[in-house]
């Protein structure tokens, strides 16, 4: 008896020691696991966007991390279903880019029931709670309004006369669009000349710019209109193509300045139909991944991380094309 409770003690301890060492290294492996993360992407719009999810795509990749992509076709209906599915799978990390800037309040409640930490890109969102989301990391839209109103004013240092100002607003409701605006507004309020007489939005799409400037054209007249404002190149670049069927030059006739830098307005600038653009960078994939670790992991992270960006114009273009990533 006491040689056989020996035994089974012996088997009881290594039985033990075994499990101990399993779960040590169930541990390590907890610990190595890939991080999955839930990103909803506003769609692909422009070209921008489709930078803009490349970077991501390259940055969140195995075996690092487990991705979950979801493209949203520009509908807010088809992120918050995106959103719903992230949840309900467990993911450890939702990170989206708002198509819009409200009406997310309850499914940002539900991720937070879940424990699930929300990290926003490129866009914020206007929820009573700030807590519902853990961090922004995008541009400042004000600013890049400001920048493209500043680049235009000492641009028309010389012009005594008024400024006539048609915008291609962004897709309505959105953060960029909303902001965009009211940066060049709050600069361009300042100086008499200045006058925006008329502003439509364009939904951010190419062949959308294009039908409204030809739209604007046509209740301005071809005299009617000095200076087209777009909020993103992609637009610019279409209502180049309705300026020139007008039997106008773009750049000279109607200056016309842009956001987003992007390959497409450097050629443009350098071909001398755009004037000048304002840098929005979309390669934010390492950074978001940077984040997404220190979020996963418990560390604390900046409410709002802003990305440096600059201005610029047609006479830099040829130099710094050959430079540009997107």
């Amino acid at each position: 008896m006491n040689k056989g409770f020996k035994l089974a003690a012996a088997v009881l301890c290594a039985t033990v020691l075994g499990a101990c060492g399993k779960g040590g290294a169930d541990g390590q492996a907890a610990k190595n696991e890939a991080i999955t993360v839930g990103f909803s992407q506003v769609g692909a719009e422009s070209e921008w966007r489709t930078a803009n999810t490349r970077s991501v795509k390259e940055a969140l990749a195995a075996p690092e991390f487990n991705l979950k992509f979801s493209d949203a076709q520009q509908k807010q209906e088809n992120q918050i279903k995106a959103l719903r599915s992230f949840i309900a799978q467990g993911v450890d990390v939702i990170a989206f880019s708002p198509v819009v800037e409200s009406g997310w309040e309850t499914v940002l409640r539900e991720a937070k029931a879940a424990n699930i930490p929300v990290v926003l890109t490129d866009r914020g969102v206007d929820v009573s709670d700030d807590s519902l989301f853990v961090t922004l990391i995008g541009s400042d839209f004000v600013e890049e309004g400001r920048r493209a109103a500043r680049w235009l004013i000492d641009d028309s240092k010389d012009s005594t006369g008024p400024v006539r100002i048609v915008e291609l607003q962004g897709t309505v409701g959105s953060a960029p669009a909303i902001d965009r605006m009211a940066g060049f507004k709050e600069v361009i309020g300042q100086d008499p000349r200045f006058s925006i007489v008329r502003s439509q939005s364009g939904d951010f799409t190419r062949a959308k710019g294009k039908e409204v400037m030809e739209a604007f054209l046509k209740a301005e007249g071809r005299d009617g209109i000095d200076v087209l404002f777009a909020h993103n190149d992609d637009m610019a670049i279409g209502a180049i193509q309705a300026i020139e069927e007008a039997g106008l030059k773009p750049g000279e006739d109607i200056r016309i300045v842009s956001i987003d830098g992007v390959r497409g307005a450097f050629e443009a600038m350098k071909a001398g139909k755009l004037n000048a653009t304002v840098e929005c960078n979309p390669l934010l994939g390492q950074q978001l991944a940077q984040i997404i670790r220190d979020v996963h992991a418990g560390r604390p992270v900046p409410k709002r991380v802003v990305v440096e960006e600059g201005v610029f114009t047609r006479e830099q273009a040829a130099t710094e094309l050959p430079n540009r990533k997107y």
